[in-house]
């Protein structure tokens, strides 16, 4: 096994498979700067190697990925300059077009939460595996946000506009039996199975012609719009609430873990 030296994540190659495991367990693998910045790096260094034929992504501990980290969102908002530096480089939104544009098919094991815009790197990859106790969250109303990280098309891409609208407008948490059940996610398998089965789906995908699965993903996902023209169409939709009173209210009462209130301005 080979593995790549990174502080917030990491990448392991085993044969022609690759893992990468977001590792901040303690945060549910929010997504901070630095490791989004780091996650931007592990799917480039994927990208070109050729002997890497199918790609698992999945998190460290009992989250998959909640999100954007919200205490980084509260100092932003009330105008405090973090302590460490945002690094130069694409950001959490352009997540979703990178992991399309990796040749290889991604796969995510999804073993616990995937909320905002962790469930919107869940949607983008290629194929997504649950453990049963994996659940989904399009929670960005609740942080007085729209659905970002190109999550407003591959949405309603994967379910249908009606169940899309429902998760975007409610932000409610939804259980694996529920996302198979609309088609969110491909299986749902016991968690101590999870990524047994994940690493067979990929063994198996591996086993075909690497050209031609290359060439599979480029065609399944080539009739998609890019990706890239999405995030200016939502960074457009989030400008009203962005620097609203609401928009402090909802980071502010979910860090102090109280029911916000809502004045519409």
């Amino acid at each position: 096994m080979v593995v790549s030296s990174y502080e917030l994540l990491k990448l392991d190659r085993d044969g022609h498979i690759a893992t990468i495991t977001l590792n901040r367990p303690e945060r549910l693998n929010a997504l901070s700067p630095d490791l989004v910045a780091e996650f931007h790096a592990a799917l480039d260094e994927i990208d070109a190697e050729e002997d890497i034929r199918a790609v698992i992504l999945t998190g460290a501990g009992r989250g998959f990925c909640s999100g954007a980290d919200v205490n980084r969102q509260l100092d932003t908002l009330e105008g405090r300059q973090s302590a460490s530096p945002v690094p130069e480089g694409p950001g959490i939104t352009a997540l979703a077009a990178h992991i399309r544009r990796i040749n290889q098919p991604v796969i995510a094991a999804v073993n616990g939460v995937a909320a905002g815009a962790g469930f919107a790197v869940a949607l983008a990859s290629d194929i997504r595996i649950a453990s049963e106790d994996a659940r989904f969250s399009c929670i960005f109303v609740k942080r007085s946000l729209v659905p970002d990280t190109a999550s407003s098309y591959t949405l309603p891409q994967l379910v249908g506009h009606g169940v899309a609208m429902e998760m975007a407008l409610t932000g409610n948490i939804y259980s694996a039996a529920w996302a198979l059940g609309k088609g969110l996610v491909n299986s749902v398998v016991p968690g101590d199975k999870l990524m047994d089965e994940t690493i067979a789906m990929a063994n198996d995908i591996a086993a075909n012609p690497p050209l031609c699965v290359r060439s599979i993903k480029q065609l399944l996902n080539g009739h998609d719009e890019d990706l890239d023209d999405i995030l200016p169409i939502e960074h457009a939709a989030n400008a009203p609430s962005t620097g609203s009173e609401d928009r402090l209210e909802a980071v502010r009462s979910f860090l102090e873990k109280r029911p916000p209130v809502f004045k519409g301005r």
